[in-house]
C-alpha cells in the first residue's frame, strides 16, 4: 500500500502539550450526547444543582482546558480560584502508558497519582461524598464531565515511546526514558504530519469542509486526534454541528458496552479500552528521520517524521466517531451510576 510522507515541521513550532482532546467540538459532543441521555432522570437533577443558570453538560465540557489560558475568554475568579489550588491541573488530562501494552497500573511506566485516571477516581469519589476534600462537587463535576471525554480519547491513554533507531518500544520503568536511547514522543505530539500530504489524502476520502489552510507546514499526530478527526467524523456523518451530530448518535442506538462494578473502578476499565483503541490508532504508523526543534522557552526538544498509510483518514475518523459517542454514553452511566 502507498504510503503517505509526513515529515518533521520546517518551522514556525511550539513545545508540544498533551494539551486539548477533542477539542472544543469533540467534547461539547460527549456533554450533549450526556445531556440527552440523563434527561428526567434523579442524575440531571444533581447535575443541575451543581450547575450554574443556563450551564448544561456540553456549555461546561471544555471548562477544563479553558483554565489552561484565555484562549476562551478572560478567566473568571473561580477558574483563577481553581488553578492557584491545583497546580498540578494540566496533568489530570491525560497518562502515557505505552501503548503497546493491554492494562493501565498505578506506578507503570508513564502513570502518576495525577493522572487522568486517578483524577477521575478523586472526582466520582467527591461526588459520591467520599471525596478527600481535593475537589468541591462542582470542580468535581466540572472536571469529570471534561476528563470522561479526555480518557476516550486514545493518545491520551496510550504514548509512542520511541528509540534512538526510530522504532516504538516499551520502556520498562520511567528512568530508561532518558531523551538518549528512549524517548517519549509526549502523546504523539512530538510525531509530526505533513499537512499538504494530509489534505490530499483527505481530498480522495472524506467530504469536503469549510475549514482554512493551514499556517503550518506540519501538524502533531496527537493534535490530528484531538480535532482533525473529529471534523472528519462530522463530515462523514453529513452532521456538521454538535447537536445535529449528537441527536444522530443518540438516533443510531449504538450497542455501547458499559463498564462493571462500582463507579471508582470504570477509570482504569476506560484507560484499557482506549490502549486497545490506540493500538488501532498506532497501526501501520512509521516512524521516520528525527529532527531537533526549538520551544519558545529556549528548550530542544527531538520530533520526528512519520508515516501513515494514505487511507488513514477513514479508520481514524471512524475510530474516534466511535469514541465520541462512548464517551457521551459513559459520562451518563457514570452520572447515573453516583446518582441512581
Amino acid at each position: 500500500m502507498k504510503k503517505l510522507a509526513l515529515i518533521a515541521a520546517l518551522s514556525g513550532a511550539f513545545l508540544s502539550t498533551n494539551a486539548m482532546a477533542w477539542g472544543n467540538a469533540g467534547h461539547r459532543i460527549v456533554g450533549a450526547i450526556a445531556d440527552n441521555l440523563i434527561k428526567g432522570s434523579n442524575a440531571e437533577k444533581q447535575v443541575k444543582a451543581l450547575l450554574l443558570p443556563g450551564e448544561d453538560l456540553e456549555k461546561i465540557a471544555n471548562w477544563a482546558d479553558c483554565v489552561k489560558g484565555t484562549f476562551c475568554g478572560p478567566q473568571s475568579q473561580e477558574m483563577n480560584d481553581y488553578v492557584a489550588t491545583h497546580p498540578d491541573h494540566t496533568e489530570y488530562h491525560y497518562t502515557d502508558v505505552p501503548f503497546q501494552l493491554n492494562e493501565y497500573h498505578l506506578h507503570g511506566v508513564g502513570t502518576s497519582e495525577h493522572d487522568v485516571v486517578q483524577t477521575l477516581q478523586q472526582c466520582i469519589a467527591t461526588l459520591q461524598d467520599k471525596g478527600d476534600g481535593k475537589f468541591t462537587k462542582r470542580q468535581a463535576l466540572l472536571i469529570l464531565t471534561h476528563l470522561v471525554g479526555d480518557i476516550h480519547q486514545p493518545l491520551h491513554v496510550g504514548a509512542a515511546f520511541v528509540d534512538k533507531d526510530g522504532k516504538f518500544v516499551v520502556p520498562q520503568s520511567d528512568k530508561e526514558v532518558d531523551s538518549l536511547n528512549i524517548f517519549d514522543s509526549r502523546g504523539g505530539n512530538n510525531l509530526q504530519m505533513d499537512e499538504a500530504a494530509l489534505a490530499a489524502a483527505s481530498a480522495k476520502t472524506i467530504p469536503p469542509g469549510d475549514e482554512a489552510p493551514s499556517k503550518y507546514p506540519t501538524k502533531p499526530f496527537h493534535s490530528y486526534w484531538d480535532t482533525t478527526v473529529v471534523d472528519y467524523a462530522m463530515r462523514r456523518s453529513s452532521m456538521r454541528s454538535v447537536d445535529k451530530f449528537s441527536q444522530w448518535a443518540i438516533d443510531g442506538k449504538p450497542a455501547i458496552t458499559l463498564p462493571k462494578g462500582d463507579a471508582s473502578t470504570w477509570p482504569v476499565q476506560w484507560a484499557n479500552d482506549s490502549l486497545a483503541v490506540a493500538k488501532q490508532a498506532y497501526a501501520d504508523v512509521k516512524v521516520g528521520v528525527a529532527s531537533k526543534q526549538s520551544a519558545r522557552n529556549g528548550a530542544s526538544y527531538t520530533v520526528w517524521a512519520m508515516t501513515v498509510p494514505d487511507n488513514y483518514p477513514v479508520p481514524s475518523s471512524a475510530l474516534a466517531r466511535e469514541q465520541l459517542i462512548k464517551g457521551g454514553y459513559n459520562l451518563a452511566a457514570v452520572l447515573q451510576k453516583i446518582w441512581p
